[in-house]
């Protein structure tokens, strides 16, 4: 078998979007610890309001969430609270966060979890043409249409953005 240039491995993401029949681009990328999106957005090119974090949060009951959000973004857990009727949201805790979604952090994708959990994406997210959203490694974007999110993983369109 010949050898694909720049192949990547498969993720338990990239598999379940090749099942689905999802069509996506790979962006591997040199990866920078704590870079964030801003240095993942440099390495590919794009803007970063179009570089999506997939952020592993919980509520009050610590029930796991994940939150989509621009990479030039925060979310406001509050906001985000009462749309989604929970009494609070926080982020998890790394070692949480990698339990639940059985990524390691920094190349965590909504794609593939290990444990299936309610996905929330900012509205204006859903309006761009194309997203670049982790594929399950850290350093490895893919190139999505947005509305996989909606099709795939019955995410659901929250308004929590705050500027940076």
């Amino acid at each position: 078998m010949l050898a694909k240039k720049e192949h990547v491995s498969e993720t338990p993401a990239t598999q379940l979007l090749r099942k689905n029949k999802i069509d996506f681009s790979e962006h591997p990328y040199a990866y920078e610890d704590h870079g964030g999106t801003s240095v993942s957005a440099r390495e590919l090119g794009v803007d970063e309001h179009a570089v999506i974090k997939t952020l592993v949060m919980q509520d009050e009951a610590a029930k796991p969430l994940i939150v989509l959000m621009h990479g030039d973004r925060k979310v406001s857990t509050k906001n985000l609270a009462r749309q989604i009727s929970c009494k609070s949201v926080e982020p998890c805790k790394p070692e949480i966060a990698q339990k639940h979604s059985g990524f390691l952090v920094g190349g965590t994708s909504p794609f593939g979890t290990k444990k299936a959990m309610p996905v929330y994406v900012e509205r204006t997210v859903l309006d761009l043409p194309k997203i670049y959203i982790n594929g399950g490694r850290r350093g490895y974007l893919i190139g999505i249409s947005p509305a996989v999110l909606v099709s795939l993983l019955q995410a659901k369109a929250v308004e929590c953005a705050i500027e940076e």
